[in-house]
C-alpha cells in the first residue's frame, strides 16, 4: 500500500521535485499547497496519511498550521505531521519538543527511505 502525502512548500520547484523523488520511491503524492489556507484547505479534502510541511512559509509558518492541523476534526486518523526545511534540525529544536509534529527532515535530506524511516520511529 502506497503511503498518501500532501506537500506543503510555497516553492513550486520544490514540490515538484519532492513529489518526484517520494513517487519514485512508493509514496502517493495526492496534492500540493504553497500556503497554510490551502494547506488546511487540501488535508481536510484529500485525508492524507503524511503531511509534509515547510517550516517557513507565508503567514502562519509550519508550527502554526501543525497545530491548527492537530486541532482540525479528520475523517479516520489525523496525518502524520513531518516538517521540512533547508535550515538544520538544530535551528528549531526547542519549538520541535513541543508540536504536534511527527518529525522534523532537511530539505536536502528528503528521500522516500528518509521519511519511511522517520515515520516507522516509536512516538
Amino acid at each position: 500500500m502506497r503511503p498518501t502525502v500532501l506537500i506543503v512548500d510555497d516553492h513550486p520547484p520544490f514540490r515538484a521535485a519532492a513529489r518526484a523523488v517520494l513517487e519514485a520511491e512508493g509514496f502517493g503524492v495526492v496534492g500540493e499547497a504553497g500556503d497554510a489556507t490551502a494547506a488546511l484547505l487540501a488535508c481536510a479534502r484529500l485525508n492524507p496519511e503524511v503531511v509534509l510541511l515547510d517550516v517557513q512559509l507565508p503567514g502562519p509558518d509550519g508550527f502554526a498550521v501543525a497545530e491548527l492541523l492537530a486541532a482540525q476534526p479528520h475523517e479516520g486518523p489525523a496525518p502524520d505531521v513531518v516538517l521540512i526545511s533547508s535550515r538544520a534540525r538544530g535551528s528549531y529544536r526547542e519549538r520541535l519538543r513541543t508540536s504536534p509534529v511527527r518529525g522534523f527532515l532537511a530539505k536536502d535530506e528528503l528521500s522516500g527511505a528518509a521519511l519511511r524511516a522517520l515515520l516507522a520511529r516509536e512516538r
